[in-house]
């Protein structure tokens, strides 16, 4: 699809800027991961954080969630959780002579899937369908979702005890995997002075609606990205399929997100265009999760190796040239 040239600005950053504001004011040092959890939203996919405990991962996401004025539910996975307990289940009526379909937690706008991987490869999949096309079939009848959906995952580390790898299905159907990180020292001090609270304790009120992200949505494919860049992008892409390191490199549907993720991080920075730093920032987030790097265990995955592997195809590849 062809795109007009680029515009010297957008008109569409006060809404941003107010996001991007409400999840400062509670998550302080964390500003590269709120920029690629709304240029996720923006980019209408899904993005699973990963790393130990108590570094802001739910907090994160329950902060997002609240400061739009969608309806949110948030998922404990266990390993006991069942696939109903996820899409809902069809209970018969005695009253009416019929099933009625009770709706699960994924009927939501902003779903918080928290600890993703502490739940059987069985109830992961549950929500493949709903991610990858924001339906949900159940007795043979499909639902959707209402739009905007997101899945916000979070999961501890696999070595941690009584979790599960996800599948490589899954893992695909996020368009991002981006991890927290411990808080820098004046930050940290900063958080203990501060008595801050629980995170649903907090008081969030709305400060962007439904619809104007879906507006947002809406633009995210009429972000500019000139002929070079797109190349660059594809170099990558298919830098990924012919190393001997990675089994298996990034499909066409890893590189459509890729270039949806871009277009969406610009729209984040208040541009109307993609410049060559959008690319090579998220390619990390955007590509690690999805390679299988070879002589990999079965059910295994080393995303610190894979974001190593990304960062050397970037320094292989020379930088694009583009128009003045």
């Amino acid at each position: 699809m062809e795109t007009a040239d680029p515009t010297p600005e957008t008109a569409v950053s006060p809404v941003i800027d107010r996001l991007k504001a409400s999840l400062s004011a509670r998550l302080h040092g964390k500003a590269e991961a709120i920029d690629r959890i709304i240029a996720c939203l923006l980019a209408e996919g899904h993005i699973l954080i990963e790393d130990v405990p108590g570094v802001g991962k739910t907090t994160l996401a329950y902060v997002l969630a609240k400061s739009i004025d969608c309806q949110f539910n948030r998922i404990q996975f266990t390993s006991d959780i069942l696939p109903s307990d996820i899409l809902g289940v069809s209970i018969y009526q005695g009253s009416d002579n019929q099933f009625q379909f009770f709706p699960g937690p994924v009927f939501s706008n902003i779903v918080l899937a928290d600890e993703i991987n502490r739940a059987s490869p069985k109830s992961q999949s549950a929500l493949l369908e709903a991610m990858e096309r924001g339906l949900v079939t159940i007795d043979g009848e499909t639902r959707p979702i209402e739009s905007p959906f997101m899945v916000i995952a979070t999961q501890n580390p696999v070595d941690f005890e009584s979790t599960f790898p996800l599948p490589s299905a899954q893992l695909d159907r996020f368009l991002m995997r981006i991890s927290m990180g411990y808080l820098e020292r004046a930050d940290e001090s900063r958080l203990l002075r501060s008595g801050k609270l629980h995170y649903d304790r907090m008081e969030i009120e709305p400060v962007v609606s439904k619809q104007e992200i879906q507006a947002l949505q809406s633009q995210v494919d009429s972000v500019y990205i000139e002929d070079s860049l797109y190349e660059h992008l594809h170099d990558i892409v298919l830098a990924t399929r012919d190393r001997p390191s990675i089994a298996t490199g990034i499909s066409p549907r890893g590189a459509l997100s890729f270039r949806a993720a871009v277009q969406a991080a610009a729209l984040v920075d208040g541009r109307s265009y993609v410049t060559p730093d959008d690319i090579r920032n998220l390619a990390a987030p955007c590509l690690a999760h999805r390679l299988r790097l070879a002589n990999a265990l079965s059910g295994s995955y080393d995303w610190g190796r894979a974001a190593e592997i990304i960062d050397e195809i970037l320094g292989e590849l020379p930088p694009p040239h583009t128009k003045d």
